[in-house]
């Protein structure tokens, strides 16, 4: 009898390599072998070989952000998937708006009324990727989405207070201006006074002088009296042919009473908020236009999940094609859960007692958008505001002007930005017609002649949206079951990782989700 010999084949070889040193060994072995080319990897990518998934399946609920990456990144790999979205679009809270649209909630039906001008719309989710959100911004790289600048702090925007200033709005520069003014004067009477000499040799105290000087450019007596950085006299910002006079600084007591400090004031220095931000040009929605055309023939729209079930081997899912419609069940080795906890919780299932509860604590913002379309451009014409966010106390907490479009006729102005949770349930409690009228009302006291500028507007309260039930989650601390696999079945979306609202967060967990499936099929 001949000696019997096994052939290894290139696939048997890399899941050897795999099992013996991971999935990112696989990856250079087929550099090495010629195939894959070298520097394909990026941070836009989970470390996961091409072909290494072939045989296996992948059930993903949810085709948001999340569900639509790691369908992507699963598929390249040789994965079967299929995506379940329980509406009639993908995106999620991915949610940009056009003339002739239809958007439901729970309750309510609105159209968009908006004009068909490429510049007339609103993106009632996501609407800024931070410039280190390397992933989303690979993934706009990779798929060749145009980006543009996202303006997010803007000095000639304005702030309201209603029980500062006469309730009158005051611009970002002066606020801006004249609180490091009064610092810096502050400052620097403490180390004149000697109070900072502790701390300070001679010549520390000359250079903290001279440096608070320039902040606050204070005069040579160390006094804020002042300056042209806050704009001058009138309706004038500059100097024009002659010098003019500078504005008078606003009151000190009036800013401390204001909520200005609080947190409006250095909203562009938490890390998320801090520029450069960008957009894709056209709409945020560009980027799930442009992962659909990857993956848009996994999903199955209008697939309501009425169960998830551990098998022998793997999970079943059951869901509903449609309302009334047909109920089927979904085999698959392993499953990507995206759906919202506030969703998610009341889906009959077999998870282990510590993810229920996990889903059952996550909670979800309230948070509501309302955007006008405007019959002309009356904060660039009028005020000189190009693109940035005013900051109000009222209900309606920010007002968003568009940066781009600049000159055109129209223009589609974000009206509100509410996520605080009392005035969030507020609005939400409204029908659609009372918050354009509420959202006007407010909006007026920021700019008179408001309401007669819009010609039409439309809300979105993501706590009355089917199938998402809330904006983000509450916190920035994901629960530990959510970021680990309960058998067969892995979670993703914000709600896994700790950039909640974020799309880089429902991206990074669905990478981190898609790596987990891979090392555990490299090590079977």
């Amino acid at each position: 009898m001949k000696p019997m010999t096994a052939r290894m084949t290139k696939r048997s070889f890399l899941q050897s390599v795999g099992a013996a040193a991971g999935v990112g060994a696989v990856y250079r072995t087929m550099e090495a072998l010629g195939l894959a080319q070298a520097g394909a990897a990026r941070a836009a990518q989970p470390d996961l070989a091409p072909g290494t998934g072939e045989g296996k399946s992948v059930a993903i609920l949810g085709a948001g952000i999340a569900g639509m990456a790691a369908a992507h990144e699963l598929s390249r790999a040789g994965y079967r998937c299929t995506v379940l979205e329980a509406s009639n679009r993908a995106g999620g809270r991915n949610l940009t708006v056009r003339g002739g649209d239809v958007i439901e909630e729970i309750d309510s039906r609105q159209q968009v009324n908006f004009g068909v001008e490429d510049h007339l719309y609103a993106n009632l989710g996501p609407a800024r990727i931070p410039y280190h959100h390397e992933t989303m911004l690979g993934y706009c790289k990779e798929f060749g989405v145009p980006l543009e600048v996202f303006t997010n702090d803007n000095r000639a925007a304005l702030f309201h207070n209603r029980e500062r200033f006469g309730g009158r709005s005051v611009t970002a520069r002066r606020v801006n201006t004249d609180i490091r003014g009064y610092i810096a004067e502050l400052l620097a009477k403490a180390v004149d006074a000697g109070t900072l000499d502790s701390a300070l040799t001679a010549g520390d105290k000359e250079r903290v002088l001279a440096m608070l000087r320039e902040y606050g450019d204070l005069n040579p007596d160390h006094l804020y009296r002042g300056t042209k950085r806050g704009g001058y006299h009138g309706e004038r910002v500059n100097a024009g042919l002659k010098a003019g006079e500078f504005d008078d600084p606003l009151e000190f007591n009036e800013l401390l009473k204001s909520d200005f400090w609080q947190y409006k004031l250095h909203y562009d220095q938490f890390l998320d908020q801090n520029p450069t931000l960008l957009q894709p040009v056209g709409g945020m929605d560009a980027i799930v236009r442009a992962f659909e055309k990857r993956v848009g023939h996994f999903i199955r729209y209008r697939s309501v999940v009425e169960e998830i079930r551990k098998t022998a081997g793997g999970v079943r899912i059951v869901y509903r094609t449609g309302p009334g419609g047909a109920v089927s069940a979904l085999d698959a080795d392993f499953a990507i859960c995206t759906i919202p906890a506030p969703v998610l919780k009341d889906i009959p299932n077999d998870f282990a007692p510590k993810t229920r509860s996990a889903i059952e604590s996550v909670a979800f913002d309230s948070a509501v958008k309302i955007a006008f379309q405007t019959r002309r451009r009356f904060w660039e014409e009028d005020h000189a505001i190009y693109g940035g966010i005013s900051w109000t106390d009222q209900d309606i907490t920010q007002i968003w002007y568009p940066p781009y479009g600049y000159h055109r006729d129209k223009g589609v102005v974000v009206g509100a930005y509410i996520w605080s949770k009392a005035p969030a349930l507020r609005f939400g409690a409204m029908g659609p017609q009372d918050r354009l009228r509420t959202a006007m009302a407010e909006g007026e006291r920021l700019h008179s002649g408001y309401a007669a500028e819009i010609e039409s507007g439309i809300s979105r309260a993501w706590a009355r949206v089917p199938f998402q039930k809330g904006a983000w989650p509450e916190g920035n601390k994901a629960p530990d079951a959510l970021q680990r696999p309960d058998g067969p079945i892995w979670f993703a979306g914000d709600q896994a990782s700790a950039l909640p609202g974020w799309q880089e967060g429902a991206a990074l967990s669905a990478h981190a989700a898609v790596a987990a499936i891979g090392r555990r099929v490299m090590e079977k």
